[in-house]
């Protein structure tokens, strides 16, 4: 550290490419800014300048001492931040974009859970369901999304991608709800149907499904909210649609089959955040906490 305030006279010299204006920009003689890089001169045991009929340039000597002067002060930028960083864990904002699956249950057990150890964290989430999720990251309106099945992936770092199967909800006293294992998906549409509705990716794989076959999906009620379609199916004797992510880990009078892989593959559900980003500290400890989770639930 010794010679920084002399460095970034250099570094200043360099930019201005005079002694005389850089001398007025740090607001000292130019006699007193020569004599400083003379000395530095002489104790390196080179010139760092090129004295030109017009000013100065740095030689190859100086580019090198300058290189790394600024790599030096990059490094240091990036220690504060990090140091930033660790103080903001503390005391951090972590802003979420999240498919609607994971809103009643899964992230506010995992939010209060990461809040009991670091309570001054703030949390905001949003309903940003699959290409509005990548917006939304784009426009960092949020860290981090929890998607499923997104549209497309294109400006995005995918963390992890955990399965999730489809799953047909219904009543416990509905005839499909006396089975055992997994339900086949024409099984399904003999009875009334309560769907989501285009946009949601459970609505986009039934309909993919369907597609490559005779069969077609006519649902009796639709919905874009997929709580109601939970309580719906407690109404009327009608099956419905959800992600096991979605469902309440106490079913009560609820019963959910998966959907026969062989008619449904199991979709995907995206952790993800902006290509090339860093995340802060307080969202980064948080991706992690979601990321363990997601994976200790395949195992």
């Amino acid at each position: 550290m010794r010679h920084q305030t002399t460095l970034r006279a250099i570094d200043a010299v360099a930019r201005a490419g005079s002694i005389r204006k850089a001398a007025e920009q740090l607001a000292v003689t130019h006699t007193a800014l020569n004599r400083r890089i003379l000395a530095f001169e002489a104790e390196l045991g080179a010139p760092v300048f090129e004295r030109l009929p017009r000013g100065v340039r740095l030689n190859p000597a100086g580019e090198l001492v300058i290189h790394h002067f600024r790599a030096q002060v990059a490094d240091m930028e990036r220690v504060r931040s990090q140091i930033a960083d660790l103080a903001g864990e503390r005391r951090g904002h972590v802003a979420i974009a999240c498919s609607q699956a994971l809103l009643p249950f899964f992230l506010p057990r995992h939010i209060a859970a990461y809040r009991a150890g670091h309570p001054a964290v703030t949390f905001s989430v949003e309903l940003r369901d699959r290409d509005v999720a990548e917006q939304a990251l784009v426009a960092h309106e949020a860290d981090i999304a929890l998607v499923f099945e997104p549209v497309r992936l294109a400006e995005v770092q995918v963390l992890l991608a955990a399965p999730q199967p489809v799953m047909a909800v219904m009543a416990a006293d509905h005839p499909l709800a006396a089975g055992r294992g997994p339900v086949r998906l024409r099984e399904c549409l003999r009875w009334p149907v309560a769907a989501p509705t285009i946009p949601y990716g459970v609505r986009h794989l039934l309909d993919a499904a369907l597609a490559r076959s005779s069969v077609r999906l006519r649902p009796a009620v639709v919905s874009s909210s997929f709580e109601f379609l939970r309580c719906y199916a407690l109404a009327e004797q009608v099956v419905t649609f959800q992600i096991p992510i979605g469902l309440p880990p106490e079913r009560g009078e609820l019963v959910a089959r998966a959907i026969d892989a062989r008619d449904l593959a199991p979709g995907l559900l995206y952790l993800c955040q902006l290509r090339g980003r860093t995340l802060p500290v307080a969202a980064a400890k948080f991706t992690d906490q979601l990321a363990r989770a997601l994976s200790e639930a395949e195992s």
